[in-house]
């Protein structure tokens, strides 16, 4: 599914994505919803229990400016 869509079909809430195709910048174009939820902590519950080598989580909203994201890459 397209980027564009996944933000109209899913407005305002977390997903877990397979990516499918990304920009040079990793930007997700294209990929697979593995899980969407307004509750992030259920998404990253879905993501532990993933088998994927590969995920994204996005957020489909605005990002608050309070926000802060962390980055974390552990080989399994």
């Amino acid at each position: 599914m397209k980027w564009k869509d996944i933000v109209k079909k899913h407005k305002n809430e977390w997903v877990l994505i397979e990516p499918q195709k990304v920009d040079e910048n990793f930007n997700i174009q294209d990929g697979k919803i593995i899980a969407h939820s307004k509750d992030k902590s259920e998404i990253y519950e879905r993501l532990l229990t993933s088998k994927r080598k590969s995920a994204y989580i996005e957020y489909t909203g605005k990002i608050p400016d309070d926000l802060a994201v962390v980055l974390i890459h552990e080989e399994i």
